[in-house]
């Protein structure tokens, strides 16, 4: 048994195919070597402006700005959600301690002191950091490799 070529779909295919494997190549080179992707757009450091998105596994209040400001000098400021806080940290490698924070003392609704008051406990309690370059996150970390806070990027 002969098989009959198709005189309009053979010559195309071909071609058809050779285009998209030019440009599914093209676009390979340019995710490795050429235009910015997520993991080389975030800093590999804690150091930056973050938003907290999550607060020891809770989530955190719509419309609450739960901010962290870390300096690369160590300076540390931002909002609890109600009240500014300020401070030191002391940043080493992967090790992260917070320490001397103040705190203005206004009060808000309870929900959003709880949040707050829950969030610079976290702080305290921080002995590491990491990133998550994918999801472009900052993630607070204690003693035991427990997630404390998940910021993202401001």
């Amino acid at each position: 048994m002969a098989m009959r070529k198709s005189k309009g779909k053979s010559k195309g295919a071909p071609a058809l195919l050779t285009r998209r494997r030019m440009l599914g190549a093209g676009l390979l080179l340019t995710a490795l070597w050429g235009g910015p992707t997520l993991a080389q757009d975030m800093p590999l450091t804690p150091v930056g402006a973050w938003l907290a998105e999550d607060i020891g596994g809770g989530g955190v209040l719509d419309r609450i700005q739960t901010t962290l400001v870390l300096g690369a000098d160590g300076a540390v400021s931002g909002s609890g959600g109600c009240n500014t806080y300020s401070g030191k940290a002391k940043l080493a490698g992967p090790a992260l301690l917070f320490g001397g924070l103040s705190s203005s003392r206004m009060a808000c609704a309870p929900a959003v002191m709880a949040q707050e008051q829950k969030f610079l406990l976290a702080l305290e309690r921080t002995r590491a950091w990491r990133i998550d370059p994918l999801k472009r996150k900052l993630i607070l970390i204690d003693l035991t490799g427990t997630e404390l806070v998940r910021f993202s990027t401001r």
